[in-house]
């Protein structure tokens, strides 16, 4: 039956016709009430079948935003300085950067697609805004941020301005290499880089050398109730253009004062925190 002819409906000698615009009428002027039910029922069915299912409104994902840089020279001085004191105590060069030093990983091995549940992709957007960031650093625009020693924590970073949610607060730096090479590796600042299907590919990065602010923030006690609710940033990792990077945003606003705080068993837990403070 073409979609726009009509529709011949009938019982016992009484019929409507529906045409295309769903005007009815009786033929030969004769209708009972069984068949205007039924006409009913019919335009009734013909109207369901035009409806669409629910309207689906997604939330819109949020974007990264950019760390602001202090606005008073003097004090992005003193945030670098705090961490120039930092890296010299413990012997550490400045990085912001992976590096493939020889005999270990080369940059061939970081692949995002080895990760073994896929890794989230970096949107346009959220590139921009860590490209924005690493141009700052470059600029001596740095992330408003004091490296502070603590007698119980040791250093520790507390933030030196308002951090907002989602701000992009700095990327994991150090030197890149196999998982497997760090089995008896005793540093307390490795930080997983790639979970290859093959654990032989698994990748992480050392800051034993090479390091930057993200190397001081401090883990929560995944033993101790209430730890968790001074997180105030993730780690997060992220397919950056077909290699994987490890970026720290905050999760919520962060004040002037507050220390950072993170889980370093967000992936997986095999970083032992019973001694936290």
């Amino acid at each position: 039956m073409g979609h726009n002819e009509p529709v011949w409906f009938g019982f016992k000698g009484s019929v409507i016709k529906l045409n295309k615009k769903n005007k009815w009428k009786p033929k030969n002027g004769v209708f009972n009430c069984f068949t205007v039910l039924c006409a009913i029922a019919l335009l009734d069915s013909r109207k369901r079948k035009k409806r669409t299912g629910p309207s689906v409104h997604h939330k819109k994902k949020r974007r990264l935003l950019p760390y602001v840089p202090s606005k008073d020279p003097d004090c992005r001085l003193q945030q670098m300085q705090s961490l120039a004191v930092a890296l010299t105590q413990l012997n550490l060069e400045f990085s912001d950067d992976l590096t493939y030093p020889p005999n270990m990983a080369p940059r061939s091995a970081n692949q995002a697609i080895l990760e073994h549940e896929g890794m989230q992709v970096l949107c346009k957007e959220d590139f921009e805004t860590l490209e924005k960031c690493r141009a700052m650093a470059k600029r001596g625009e740095c992330p408003p941020l004091l490296i502070v020693y603590d007698s119980c924590l040791g250093y520790t970073v507390e933030a030196d301005d308002l951090i907002k949610d989602l701000t992009l607060i700095a990327e994991y730096a150090g030197d890149v290499d196999y998982l497997k090479a760090r089995d008896d590796d005793d540093g307390d600042s490795l930080m997983t880089l790639l979970l290859a299907t093959d654990p032989a590919q698994s990748l992480v990065i050392s800051p034993d050398k090479r390091a930057n602010v993200a190397r001081f923030l401090s883990g929560i006690n995944n033993h101790k109730p209430g730890s968790k609710k001074k997180q105030n940033v993730k780690c997060v990792r992220y397919n950056v253009k077909g290699e994987s990077r490890v970026l720290l945003v905050a999760t919520r606003d962060i004040q002037k004062g507050e220390k950072l705080y993170y889980d370093y068993n967000g992936y997986e837990n095999e970083y032992p925190t019973h001694n936290f403070i």
